[in-house]
């Protein structure tokens, strides 16, 4: 149903409609709006055999997912930044547990500095914890994901983050369209869980493994992910076909017929981008965009096969490893590897920082004519930064 309707409410209600019996809830900005509009919905009684919970962290609130999962529950939760951070030991085991959990991660930088905006570093500080990664361009994308979520992980037996931009997705109202429940019934199928916790039928889940056997169980673990890049397509298409809308997936690109320059990114900035390459087009630039939905497992050859005409290729990241470089980077690099391809990383909207078209449309036609170097933080002071940094050194 098309809605004028703020992203947070959109998320909440279609997470409703996907028929949850557990909602673990700890607030934390900008992912409170949507656990306070599921729990509008579970007070109301909209939502029947559903148990919301409100506990006294974000550890718990995964923790008590898990069990939930474990004992057969469809089980949902929401965090952002340092919450995150503070439920990570709890979100590896959830993987290593092979639960199907799905949680929305509200994109929030991680201090510190303290900073309560926008930028990647949350989530992807957990890209190697075991967890599929979906990331939202818009908040109709966002809605989508989450009803395919609930599809994925239960087909996997794998928990799953739905990543979308805090603030510039969650707290902005636009028309969407929200999954109805007629729809999101015949697409999504009644919880069939792989593994139970059943007094009737007793089994241990979470034991211990020695070093006899965790090598094993790791692999095992690595392959499921991998089965992910089969079902994630699988599932976008089922969902097309019954909600008659394109979604999800694992790349998306956009006028990407022959270009000679690819902008790769993830997230809401990829409107933006797309913006700036619609009007260099218009001038005569050859440039193409490849929008990342799915972040881990990564797509490698969907990658690859989607920069085969591409020569030059500009990775826009919201987030970065301090002493190294680019997170997307890494792993676009592997996609490329033995292809003449060249890569340059801009690092961009650090902590909520405005990335615009002029500053983009800057970059992209620096970086056409080679006049970047390989890691770029887009608006810079460097001046100002340098200066610090002398003042630190002298005192060395």
């Amino acid at each position: 149903m098309l809605k004028q309707i703020e992203g947070s409410k959109a998320i909440a209600d279609t997470v409703a409609a996907c028929r949850p019996e557990v909602i673990c809830a700890y607030p934390i900005s900008p992912q409170t709006h949507i656990v306070e509009g599921l729990s509008a919905i579970v007070k109301a009684g909209k939502l029947a055999k559903c148990e919301f919970i409100n506990v006294e962290s974000e550890f718990a609130a995964m923790s008590v997912a898990i069990g939930a999962s474990a004992a057969g529950a469809r089980a949902y939760t929401a965090t952002a930044s340092q919450g995150l951070l503070y439920m990570v030991e709890a979100v590896y085991n959830a993987a290593g547990l092979g639960l199907p959990i799905v949680m929305t991660v509200a994109n929030r930088a991680i201090g510190g500095p303290i900073n309560i905006w926008n930028d990647h570093s949350d989530s992807m500080s957990q890209r190697d914890s075991g967890w599929i990664q979906m990331y939202a361009e818009t908040n109709q994308e966002a809605a989508d994901l989450h009803v395919q979520a609930f599809a994925i992980a239960e087909r996997l037996s794998l928990p799953i983050m739905v990543c979308m931009d805090g603030f510039i997705l969650t707290h902005a109202y636009e028309q969407i369209d929200v999954p109805e429940q007629e729809l999101v019934d015949k697409y999504l199928p009644t919880f069939n869980p792989r593994q139970i916790l059943d007094p009737a039928d007793p089994v241990s889940i979470g034991a211990m493994v020695g070093p006899e056997a965790f090598t094993e169980v790791k692999y095992m673990s690595h392959m499921k992910n991998l089965q992910a890049l089969t079902v994630i397509p699988e599932e976008s298409e089922k969902f097309a076909q019954v909600f008659n809308r394109d979604s999800g997936g694992l790349v998306r690109p956009y006028k990407m017929q022959e270009a000679r320059n690819v902008v790769i990114a993830l997230g809401s900035v990829l409107g933006t981008i797309k913006d700036v390459v619609d009007e260099m087009i218009h001038d005569g630039y050859s440039i193409g965009v490849l929008g990342l939905t799915t972040f881990r497992p990564f797509p490698f050859e969907a990658v690859r096969e989607a920069l085969t005409a591409a020569h030059n290729v500009f990775i826009v990241e919201k987030a970065f490893q301090l002493g190294v470089g680019g997170i997307v980077t890494e792993n676009v690099r592997s996609s490329l590897r033995g292809t003449a391809t060249h890569d340059q990383t801009l690092i961009a909207g650090l902590g909520g920082r405005p990335i615009t078209k002029q500053s983009l449309r800057t970059y992209f036609e620096a970086a056409i004519d080679g006049r970047v170097e390989e890691l770029t933080f887009l608006d810079l002071d460097k001046d100002l930064a340098e200066r610090e940094l002398l003042k630190e050194k002298v005192g060395l």
